[in-house]
């Protein structure tokens, strides 16, 4: 058992050192994903705050299926969501994100484009990007997760984490193709 497992086991024991472990562990990329999920700092620390208050509930609820981190982000993902979701009104998407794309042949365009691309550039294009897929592309890319944990977090389907990631691909190489992005 590695040592996440073992801490959030007996965190369902009530044990508060073992939450100061895993906090020690994995703060950062909560924080990190909160800040990304709303603009606010401060908001984002009172989620944070809140998540590990659920994170020492819940503990017990965690049944070994994916890894603690992907666990734990996901209970910083539904913090988040139920605050904000009392904060802004309910909206509905029309554009077809969700529909399925055809397979593209130009994903070796796209993968050269990217990896032509700055670091600063593709970072405003990320920053570009519509919020469901800068979650996918953070979650990847910066917390460096499995596409079946980012599906956990998310509270997805897998297929769906491929989806967005693929069409975050196409539009962060079509963005910088173009030059859209200083």
């Amino acid at each position: 058992m590695d040592p996440d497992h073992r801490a959030l086991a007996a965190v369902a024991q009530g044990d508060e050192g073992a939450l100061r472990e895993l906090y020690d562990r994995h703060a950062g990329a909560m924080l990190r994903l909160l800040r990304r999920l709303t603009s606010d700092a401060g908001a984002a620390e009172e989620i944070m705050q809140e998540s590990w208050l659920a994170v020492w509930r819940s503990a017990g609820t965690f049944r070994g299926a994916s890894s603690v981190r992907g666990w734990i982000l996901g209970v910083a993902r539904r913090q988040a969501h139920n605050r904000l979701r009392r904060a802004e009104p309910a909206t509905v998407t029309l554009d077809g994100e969700e529909a399925p794309d055809p397979a593209d042949a130009g994903a070796d365009v796209e993968a050269e484009v990217l990896a032509a691309a700055g670091h600063r550039e593709i970072l405003t294009a990320i920053g570009a990007l519509p919020r469901r897929h800068r979650e996918v592309v953070h979650l990847a890319l910066v917390e460096e997760l499995p596409y079946p944990e980012i599906a956990e977090v998310l509270g997805i389907p897998v297929g769906t984490v491929k989806s967005r990631m693929s069409k975050a691909r196409a539009r962060l190489a079509g963005a910088l193709r173009r030059g859209l992005v200083n």
